[in-house]
């Protein structure tokens, strides 16, 4: 009988020194997505962009996503391809997808032209943008799906709910850092774009250590090659009707698209609610919002720790539900205008926001076999994409037509903006994720997928 050796995620300080760089990838990427979230007002004043421009902007994250199907072709090289090929690539689009983005937004001349599009004129940088913000979402989403690939083969059967949290935390945390300081460095350098080269700076570094990563990775793979006692199957295309037959996937797809849509498109707008609701001075407008990633950064591995002991990832998830719906509510109400209200709801927001990513990703890998897990996360993404793009441009849209409220100051118009329908669209929106968290735990009690229970087998 072959004798198993120990591996080297066997080793609790290897598996947490794989987990820090991969989640500094996906910090730099979570930085990278969100420096423009908290600059509307400064590219409406410095740049002319109007609410329709950057709503197209924002949704342009997952354009190449949806409707080229970008991120399903990422899950099948993943599964194919393997770990280290998928994480590289996404690393080398994300860098390209950025530098295509600074380049637009540095670029003043490509404001003196348009381009026609659906019956309304876009500025060339704009159009430039969009599409650098593309090709940086196919590979940040692949990104993602790789290291969430990457996490449950380090830690499938010990602290898995625990190690996700960890990397959704450093994640936030850039998230945190690009809502909170990219105002202060755009009115610093008296440029939209220097926040933008902050981000592409960092992607570098993000790459660089997936590339240390995969060294380590490497090395696992030829040990677990070695301690096979017969060849593990492989994926193959019959999986992917496997995956989209299983009524447990799509509960956590579901789940996933109303739940992000109302927090994601949501921060890209926070900023303006913290100026034109709430009062907040447009320097400082981000770091309200900055305190949903900061929260997420402490909670989330709390809730994870949760997980893996005891259990109850349905019931994590029907909570934050529940008070998901609630906080958007209560910013929706137009009588709440007081901006210490406004830091106790982001403060609650971030809460629903590690109860429901704690549990959810972590579910999938019970839900789905190993080798599925790449197209798996790859389809859920893709749902999600769907939502992140869609949301953002009908808020932009919502904004431009129908909440506009036009002052004169000194002689010259000036545009605020009213948030009680925006709002009033993210509460419903996420007020879907509370029947289908209901749903999930009802059929995991009939699958046995065993949601309620402790992720660490004893």
């Amino acid at each position: 009988m072959k004798t198993k050796t120990a591996q080297l995620r066997d080793s609790a300080s290897t598996r947490w020194l794989m987990l820090l760089l991969v989640a500094l990838t996906m910090f730099a990427a979570y930085v990278a997505s969100d420096v423009f979230s908290p600059l509307q007002t400064l590219l409406e004043k410095h740049n002319l962009w109007n609410p329709t421009e950057y709503g197209w902007f924002s949704g342009s994250y997952s354009i190449f996503n949806v409707f080229l199907g970008m991120l399903i072709f990422g899950g099948l090289i993943l599964d194919k391809k393997g770990i280290r090929f998928s994480g590289i690539l996404s690393s080398a689009l994300m860098v390209i997808g950025i530098a295509i983005k600074y380049w637009a937004i540095s670029n003043d001349a490509l404001l003196d032209t348009t381009m026609r599009f659906f019956g309304d004129e876009y500025k060339m940088q704009v159009v430039w943008a969009v599409v650098g913000f593309g090709i940086f979402g196919v590979g940040a989403e692949v990104a993602g799906i790789t290291v969430s690939k990457a996490i449950v083969k380090w830690f499938k059967g010990k602290e898995l709910a625990l190690a996700m949290g960890m990397q959704l935390s450093l994640a936030r945390l850039g998230s945190a850092a690009a809502l909170a300081f990219s105002p202060m460095i755009a009115v610093k350098f008296a440029s939209v774009s220097t926040p933008v080269l902050f981000g592409l700076v960092l992607l570098v570094l993000g790459g660089l250590s997936f590339v240390i990563y995969s060294i380590y990775d490497r090395r696992l793979d030829k040990q677990i090659k070695a301690d096979e006692t017969e060849p593990e199957e492989s994926f193959n295309m019959k999986d992917v009707k496997d995956i989209l037959s299983n009524k447990g996937f799509w509960l956590i797809a579901i789940l996933c698209v109303v739940f992000y849509s109302a927090v994601f498109p949501f921060l890209k707008y926070a900023a303006g609610l913290m100026q034109y609701k709430f009062g907040v001075d447009p320097e400082l407008s981000g770091l309200i919002p900055s305190m949903l990633p900061f929260g997420a950064i402490i909670l989330t591995p709390l809730f994870g720790r949760i997980y893996d002991k005891i259990g109850h990832g349905a019931d994590l998830m029907i909570g934050g539900s529940v008070l998901l719906v609630s906080v958007h509510i209560l910013f929706a109400m137009p009588f709440i205008t007081q901006w210490w209200i406004a830091i106790i709801l982001m403060v609650l927001l971030g809460i629903a926001f590690s109860m429901v990513p704690s549990a959810m990703w972590p579910s999938l890998a019970k839900i789905m076999p190993e080798r599925q897990l790449g197209t798996t996360y790859a389809l859920t993404f893709y749902i999600q994409n769907i939502g992140l793009m869609i949301v953002p441009i009908l808020i932009g849209s919502v904004l431009k037509n129908y909440c506009v409220i036009t002052t004169i100051e000194n002689g010259v118009a000036v545009n605020t903006y009213e948030y009680t329908l925006p709002m009033s669209i993210f509460a419903g929106i996420c007020s879907l994720a509370i029947i289908v968290s209901l749903l999930l735990k009802r059929v995991d009690k009939k699958m046995g997928y065993g949601l309620q229970l402790p992720n660490i087998k004893k």
